[in-house]
């Protein structure tokens, strides 16, 4: 067979879930409803933080912030999702493709930062209340962001670059619904030592390192909330802990399943699960578990409701 690079490949053709064609109105319905309250529920949580002086501490800052990033991340994969669903085209061109895994890249990798400095933020908040808000100012805050989205998307642009010189020698069905390392990885036949290395390093410097800064933060909260002098304060601090770090847990396992093993021992009808929970459910759950169920922010939604409804 005559190899061929990169270059004479102008597109890809994603399989997607499944060809049949009432699965895939199901499956059209399914991912447009998670899409819808997607944007809903991350658009009224950034409004509702904008709007209320109340909420404009650094922990909702943060929030608001990743529920940006929620945002965008979710709207880079769902609607080709959907347009796949409903269409016989599913084809997505080298460019797009090499725009998706860039995009996509950056985004993931600025929220797993994100997710540590929550966490330390949190910490701050739990074991030095007073000293708070001076501790974590305005500046710091924004300068943590920053980084965030800097160290994400340099690392994602130096994947992407190194991502771009492999050759798929006449292959160019991505046998899942968006462009990944892992489907790519399966499809070039130039896979070299050094691009996995770059790989795993970034697997470490992106999701393990960070990841373990998160829950390590969580831990010393556990630790800390028993110092607390209110009973009350206790609870709601305990609760609210182990729904967090409960869910950063699924969160980060569900990464590390996919990420942390060979390729040859991918199972592609499992692991698309596995995709679909972290890059289109989990944009949607998170503003309902960091902070629409907090009932500051729920007095804040219900007088804005009042205020549009009165006027």
């Amino acid at each position: 067979m005559e190899e061929r690079n990169h270059s004479s490949i102008t597109s890809f053709i994603l399989l997607g879930f499944t060809t049949g064609p009432k699965l895939q109105l199901l499956l059209f319905m399914v991912f447009t409803l998670a899409y819808v309250t997607t944007l809903v529920s991350n658009i009224t949580l950034i409004v509702v933080i904008r709007c209320s002086s109340h909420l404009h501490t650094p922990m909702y800052f943060f929030t608001g912030n990743l529920s940006f990033l929620d945002l965008w991340y979710s709207s880079v994969y769902t609607p080709k999702i959907l347009l796949n669903c409903i269409s016989e085209d599913k084809s997505i061109s080298f460019a797009g493709c090499a725009a998706q895994f860039f995009v996509s890249g950056g985004l993931a990798y600025t929220e797993y930062y994100l997710l540590t400095v929550m966490a330390y933020s949190w910490y701050m908040a739990i074991s030095n209340p007073l000293l708070y808000t001076a501790a974590m100012s305005k500046k710091l805050c924004m300068g943590l962001v920053a980084a965030s989205y800097l160290s994400g998307f340099a690392n994602s642009a130096l994947i992407t670059s190194h991502a771009s010189t492999l050759s798929f020698c006449d292959a160019n069905i991505i046998n899942d619904f968006f462009c990944d390392p892992s489907p790519l990885m399966k499809l070039s036949c130039n896979m070299t030592d050094s691009y996995q290395a770059l790989l795993y390093f970034t697997l470490t410097a992106n999701i393990i390192l960070p990841s373990m800064l998160t829950l390590t933060s969580y831990a010393s909260i556990l630790a800390a909330i028993p110092k607390t002098h209110l009973a009350e304060g206790q609870r709601k601090a305990f609760s609210t802990c182990a729904t967090y770090l409960t869910t950063v847990t699924i969160y980060y396992g569900s990464i590390l399943f996919i990420y942390t093993r060979p390729s040859s021992t991918y199972i592609l009808g499992r692991d698309k699960m596995v995709f679909v929970f972290y890059k289109v459910m989990i944009p949607m759950l998170n503003p309902f578990i960091y902070s629409l169920r907090d009932q500051e922010v729920k007095e804040v939604l219900k007088r804005l409701v009042k205020r549009q409804t009165a006027s």
